[in-house]
């Protein structure tokens, strides 16, 4: 036997990981996170028996996203990660658990790692894995189950800010155009254009007063002590500038 027919790839998922994750929850379903025998835990994903190809290929790839551990020999169980992906309520918390998975299996992070602004097309990827040690037939295999992981843990997805950062966000985006549209009402009534901001009546006592805005917005009126009649009168003065110009 030559050396071609003895090599072997390198070990690698063979299912990706939205089927991984289903069987490790089949098992979870019968027996919990127990460490059961090999043997059960292949037949609670409905293999007879665990010396049967398809199972013994299950398992590994469960085990090579980090979803089953083995206590000891011959046992498995299923890891905590496992559970608390099943019960977790915030999806960032299931998102980044899926990412983690899915950068387990060595070659999976040695690829991504690689490409990090997205995966290149199957021939190159293919090409790519040949080159990493797999089998031709074992690499176009490998292909398929790494786009289908990286496509259900939305990989490549650029997440999502966490409301308070999104919340910030729109407030400076706001005052922002609140400060615009200041501006311009006070150069159309022949004022200054600038405007005393927060941070300017550090120097003066004052009040900053929320206004409540359609769509759970703000405005805020930043009123300098002492405050006298005439500007009140040139405050609403502004105001009615604005006003009109909506209109």
């Amino acid at each position: 036997m030559g050396e071609s027919a003895r090599k072997k790839s390198p070990r690698a998922p063979s299912m990706p990981l939205s089927e991984a994750i289903e069987g490790a929850l089949k098992i979870y379903s019968q027996d919990r996170r127990h460490a059961i025998p090999v043997e059960l835990a292949a037949q609670h994903l409905g293999y007879k028996s665990a010396n049967n190809g398809a199972a013994i290929k299950a398992l590994a790839s469960i085990r090579y996203f980090g979803l089953l551990g083995r206590p000891q020999e011959g046992q498995l169980a299923v890891e905590k990660e496992v559970e608390d992906y099943h019960f977790a309520p915030d999806p960032a918390q299931k998102a980044q658990l899926l990412r983690k998975w899915l950068l387990t299996p060595p070659v999976f992070a040695e690829v991504l790692g690689k490409f990090v602004d997205g995966l290149p097309s199957e021939a190159a990827l293919k090409f790519e894995l040949i080159q990493r040690g797999f089998l031709p037939e074992a690499a176009e295999a490998l292909v398929a189950v790494l786009k289908s992981s990286v496509e259900f843990a939305r990989y490549y997805d650029r997440p999502s800010p966490p409301p308070a950062q999104a919340e910030a966000s729109q407030a400076t985006s706001e005052n922002v155009g609140a400060s615009s549209a200041s501006n311009r009402a006070d150069t159309a009534s022949g004022g200054s254009s600038s405007t005393p901001s927060s941070g300017s009546l550090g120097a003066e006592a004052g009040d900053r007063i929320p206004v409540r805005l359609s769509g759970g917005r703000r405005a805020y009126l930043e009123i300098p002590t002492p405050f006298f009649a005439a500007d009140k009168q040139r405050l609403k003065n502004q105001i009615d500038l604005l006003l009109a110009e909506d209109e």
